[in-house]
């Protein structure tokens, strides 16, 4: 069997039920959820297509999100094609606050810092 490359954050140890841990993968699918559905942002980076089963495929999510956690505080850093004629900090602004209140939300992390990489616009 091959090993699990992935790394994993433990959200929960009680003695009574179990640990739960959270894989790296989920928290950068959270993260690329959230920042696409922010008016402005027209894809991952690495990812032109509108097909959604391919704009969040581990592939691209591994070349457009990077998610480091330590002691329970995540730093996230997403790469975003962004659409044309659309205010750059007024999307990006967005983008962090979207992305930060759906991580802390779902996983119980703090996040210290969403980083945003522009790496192309589209049309």
């Amino acid at each position: 069997m091959a090993k699990d490359e992935r790394n994993t954050y433990m959200i929960q140890n009680d003695s009574s039920l179990g640990e739960v841990k959270i894989a790296d993968d989920v928290v950068s699918s959270i993260a690329s959820f959230a920042a696409t559905e922010v008016e402005g942002v027209a894809s991952l980076a690495g990812n032109a297509t509108g097909d959604l089963g391919a704009r969040f495929s581990m592939k691209n999510l591994s070349r457009a999100v990077k998610v480091d956690v330590l002691e329970g505080v995540a730093t996230i850093s997403i790469a975003l094609n962004l659409k044309y004629n659309f205010n750059i900090m007024d999307v990006c602004g967005k983008v962090q606050e979207k992305v930060k209140t759906a991580v802390e939300n779902m996983t119980g992390f703090d996040v210290a810092d969403v980083n945003i990489k522009i790496i192309g616009m589209e049309m």
